[in-house]
């Protein structure tokens, strides 16, 4: 049977939370631009979780490892990394970040709040569920923004769909784990140093052999770092954060990074944003009120 809140874990969102998780956003519309700014993008996917191991190894020998009853949580959530990462690839090859970005993100944390009710017993109330409808239905029309005419626009937007339901299903995985783990950094670093090779060496054996993706290295380490490090932060953050409220709407919070996804598409990648994409914009932020009265 579901268990109710632990006794630490507040019913809603305290300012505290909201702010870090707006950081953690902002991350992570920070190294989705960054992916999608380079030509090849399955290389520099394959590149961000090997960096993102990098760095976190040295870490995770200072934070030390999470409880062994995390661990499962952690194998699980390895295993679902790599469908994420070859889906965020096949959608950044097909079409462009203002697009698909707010699909990935927008349509999870609405099945993350439909399973955590009957798997976790976290129900939210009737603004979280507001503020939760207002974020996914915001920045999925921020992704619908452009016809969906075009063949390549349709496989992009396929891959995004398979991105969401990745990102929920970690999202519920390490939601639990980082919670069992009496260390929040320990999980996160954890997770980052297994999943270092496993995608990595996926697209090495796709294109024949490590020296492509080396040779790709050597000319973006410095990007892969750069991602690899806002990413470590961004996820850091909303794990935290998930031991802080319910894991439902730190889900639906973490998606407002769409709003920064969307600014640095428009002035990084010369996007356009059009009355579609304002609309958007206009439901994440009232999303973003109803989650914080929540």
């Amino acid at each position: 049977m579901p268990q109710s809140l632990p006794a630490a874990i507040a019913p809603g969102l305290s300012a505290a939370v909201a702010l870090a998780v707006l950081g953690g956003a902002m991350l992570h519309a920070l190294w989705n631009t960054l992916l999608k700014a380079g030509g090849d993008q399955t290389a520099d996917t394959a590149l961000l979780p090997l960096c993102a191991g990098l760095l976190a190894l040295p870490l995770l020998a200072w934070a030390g490892l999470p409880a062994p009853a995390s661990w499962p949580f952690v194998a699980a959530s390895m295993c679902v990394h790599l469908g994420y990462y070859a889906s965020l690839a096949g959608a950044y090859r097909h079409g462009d970040l203002g697009s698909t970005y707010p699909v990935m993100r927008g349509m999870a944390p609405l099945w993350v709040a439909l399973a955590s009710g009957p798997l976790l017993g976290e129900w939210p109330g009737l603004g979280g569920w507001l503020g939760i409808a207002g974020v996914a239905g915001g920045v999925v029309l921020l992704g619908l923004a452009r016809p969906l005419a075009s063949a390549p626009h349709r496989r992009a937007l396929a891959f995004a769909v398979l991105n969401a339901a990745m990102i929920a299903l970690y999202t519920l995985f390490d939601g639990v784990g980082v919670r069992r783990s009496g260390n929040a950094l320990g999980y996160v670093l954890s997770l980052f140093a297994l999943n270092a090779l496993p995608y990595p060496l996926f697209v090495a054996w796709r294109r024949g052999g490590a020296r492509r993706l080396f040779e790709h290295a050597r000319r973006r380490w410095a990007q892969g770092f750069l991602g690899a490090a806002a990413s470590i932060g961004s996820y850091a953050i909303a794990l935290w954060a998930m031991t802080r409220a319910p894991i439902a709407l730190v889900a639906a919070l973490r998606e407002t990074s769409v709003l920064f996804a969307a600014v640095l598409a428009t002035l990084l990648l010369h996007e356009g944003f059009g009355l579609r994409r304002a609309l958007g914009t206009g439901a994440i932020l009232a999303g973003i009120v109803a989650l914080r009265l929540a």
